[in-house]
């Protein structure tokens, strides 16, 4: 059994901690913030990220904080038309196995930490960045912020998009702003109007910018995420707090359902858009990355925590089969090609939300129906929850 180190607590890291504790392997976990919590807003967990949560055992705790949407549909930014694009509920299970969840970060990143902590307490380190590594032949020591070094034969950096981990094994990459910056928020069910509290995934489309919408928390809060094209704001950040007015600005064209949520919002966030290019190489010797910090991507396939979710578990399988260097370069030929095609897959759906067909009632109707047919949206998602972690060729 390997002794792992994983420098970053965010939902990959629990998630990656989990896998291995149930398989045996001796886990410590170093997490930068002083407090284990989760910023941001919702998450959405296909079919490929929920059956990894099931194998783990977390199914019943999931279901007490997760929302499980009927359906999903494309709306017009302008008039609202709604097109129904495909169910979420049964049609999930019977098609792929497993369900399709919407969950709150702070929820989901609870549950891992509890199951984390219940099977081992104790390993979780708070307050201690990880700011770099020593390896030799037999041994990884990480570096933390506080002097102090830590030693084992494993080390994962999960430490997100702007991974220490990753800087020192290839260097920081080139970030490039993409022209577009999103806004988030939450807004409590009850201070909608009736008909906008259904319990369904709704993408808005329109020239320049697109919005989504989905349920969290069991149906109690809805998640707004609001794209739009504009280049004045750089800043790759959560927590940036805006306002009200300066949303309602940036949609001021979109439907009056849009501004209800808006009008409805307490804080909204913004967060500008960076695109990076896939790595060709996520391990070195006795050291890779998993998640944000081996394939940070644009959130339009709405992949990004599922990505991590399945690098944790195929990491779980390649350390069980063999010494650590082989099973990390294993780890790393299983998942180049599938994140990769995963990063650029969400940036080319950029072009699929914003396109300028949709200024008109007329040429949105056309474009939707060519562009989110079934059959169209069938191949361009199934590939995506097909994919089973637990069970793919290494």
């Amino acid at each position: 059994m390997a002794d792992v180190l994983i420098a970053g607590a965010g939902l990959g890291g629990l998630t990656a901690a989990l896998a291995l504790l149930q398989r045996g392997h001796r886990v410590r976990l170093f997490e930068q913030a002083s407090e284990l919590r989760e910023v941001g807003a919702g998450v959405q967990l296909g079919a490929n990220g929920t059956r990894i949560l099931i194998s783990l055992g977390l199914r019943e705790a999931m279901e007490q904080v997760v929302c499980a949407a009927t359906g999903k549909e494309i709306r017009l930014g302008s008039t609202g038309q709604a097109w129904q694009t495909f169910d979420l509920g049964e049609t999930s299970v019977e098609r792929f196995g497993a369900p399709y969840w919407m969950v709150h970060r702070g929820d989901f990143h609870r549950v891992l930490l509890d199951a984390v902590q219940a099977a081992a307490p104790g390993i979780i380190r708070t307050g201690v960045a990880g700011t770099g590594f020593e390896q030799t032949t037999d041994s990884v020591t990480l570096h933390l912020a506080n002097g102090e070094r830590v030693t084992g034969d494993v080390l994962i950096g999960a430490d997100g998009v702007h991974s220490r981990i990753r800087q020192q094994l290839f260097g920081e990459g080139r970030a490039q702003f993409t022209g577009i910056m999103a806004w988030r928020g939450l807004v409590p069910m009850q201070r909608l109007p009736p008909h906008q509290r259904r319990l369904v995934g709704a993408n808005w489309v329109g020239v320049g910018g697109h919005v989504v919408t989905y349920p969290l928390r069991r149906g109690e809060i809805l998640n707004f995420v609001g794209v739009v094209e504009r280049d004045d704001w750089r800043v790759e950040s959560w927590t940036e707090p805006g306002s009200r007015e300066e949303c309602l600005r940036d949609l001021a064209a979109w439907h009056e359902d849009v501004k209800t949520i808006i009008r409805n919002i307490d804080t909204p966030y913004k967060w500008a858009l960076l695109g990076r290019d896939p790595l060709d190489h996520y391990a070195q010797g006795r050291v890779c990355l998993m998640g944000d910090a081996a394939h940070p991507t644009l959130p339009f396939l709405a992949q990004g925590a599922n990505m991590a979710l399945e690098d944790a578990a195929v990491i779980a399988r390649c350390l069980d089969a063999e010494p650590v260097e082989p099973a990390l370069q294993r780890y790393e030929r299983a998942r180049l090609q599938r994140t990769a095609a995963i990063v650029r897959g969400s940036s080319d759906n950029t072009k699929r939300f914003h396109n300028p067909a949709l200024g008109s009632p007329e040429g949105a109707a056309a474009y939707v129906e060519r562009e989110f047919q079934p059959e169209v949206v069938a191949k361009r998602y199934n590939w995506l929850y097909e994919y089973n972690a637990l069970t793919v060729p290494l």
